[in-house]
């Protein structure tokens, strides 16, 4: 088995401040939905999902993929979610398999109270913090970081 490459001191700064970074703001973001509106940072990222989805539904295992959630995890929410009356399922009539999740007027109207508060705080802890470079540069790095684990390739893969 080969060696593994250890991180330089500049890798592993780059490491840390990106863990470090992720956690703090998701904890924050969590605290501030639950605070403001009662929801957690996942089920306000649900209510964005569907809401933003043609006929504002989306099937449970591509809501899954794209919140990068199990299954089971997605369907705890869901259920969740749907005793608060923010969603509700359906089944598709075509495919016994398949259900889908869809907002509520409830869930839309929880999303438009809670979005002011939530987007000011991504701007006050992300977006104002670093220079529009700074922002290319994150996006441009993490979106490649996206692509290529969706995609499967191994990181050592050419582009």
């Amino acid at each position: 088995m080969a060696q593994p490459q250890w991180l330089h001191k500049e890798e592993t700064r780059a490491w840390y401040a990106f863990i470090g970074a992720g956690a703090l703001i998701n904890r924050r973001l969590d605290q501030q939905l639950k605070e403001d509106v009662g929801i957690t940072h996942l089920q306000y990222e649900i209510l964005v999902r569907l809401d933003s989805a043609p006929d504002r539904e989306v099937r449970m295992s591509g809501l899954a993929d794209a919140l990068y959630n199990s299954k089971s995890g997605l369907t705890y929410q869901i259920t969740q979610m749907e005793k608060a009356g923010l969603v509700r399922r359906r089944c598709c009539p075509s495919d016994v398999r398949a259900v889908y999740a869809v907002i509520t007027d409830d869930g839309r109207r929880m999303l438009e109270r809670a979005a002011p508060g939530h987007v000011a705080l991504v701007r006050e802890l992300l977006i104002d913090v670093l220079t529009p470079q700074q922002l290319t540069t994150i996006a441009d790095g993490l979106g490649e970081v996206n692509r290529r684990m969706q995609d499967g390739r191994p990181a050592s893969s050419p582009r």
